[in-house]
């Protein structure tokens, strides 16, 4: 069960990776984000944030699948790899949880269920890989 969790999980951050790439690019869902703060496009030091963002839930879906042992990684990187995919885990915990105290409805509705799933699946991939 942890390849296909650690499958799921990858679509899930890809696809949010993407939802942050355009965000950066410029795309006009700032009434989504940040608690609707911002009803258009983002401005530029968001959007370079939201870039990052996008990096790292990339950076994300590489730790998981590692961990998982879908893609391959140095033997030496296991336990390395371990802790980093509860570090995800945990991120994406405090994540739902601002997600959950967000004004915006799609972030305390759709991201926080997106991002707790995650937070479950990293959890479980870094359990039982």
């Amino acid at each position: 069960m942890t390849t296909p969790a650690a499958v799921l999980a990858t679509l899930l951050l890809l696809a949010m990776a993407l939802f942050q790439a355009s965000l950066a690019a410029g795309a006009p869902f700032g009434a989504h984000v940040l608690g609707g703060g911002h009803p258009d496009r983002l401005p530029g030091r968001l959007r370079l944030a939201s870039g990052i963002a996008a990096a790292l839930l990339i950076a994300f879906a590489l730790v998981v699948l590692a961990r998982a042992g879908v893609i391959d990684s140095p033997t030496a990187l296991a336990g390395p790899l371990g802790v980093a995919c509860w570090a995800v885990a945990g991120f994406l915990v405090l994540n739902t949880l601002g997600n959950l105290t967000s004004k915006g409805r799609l972030e305390r509705t759709l991201f926080a269920a997106a991002t707790a799933a995650l937070a479950v699946l990293s959890g479980y991939v870094a359990l039982s890989a």
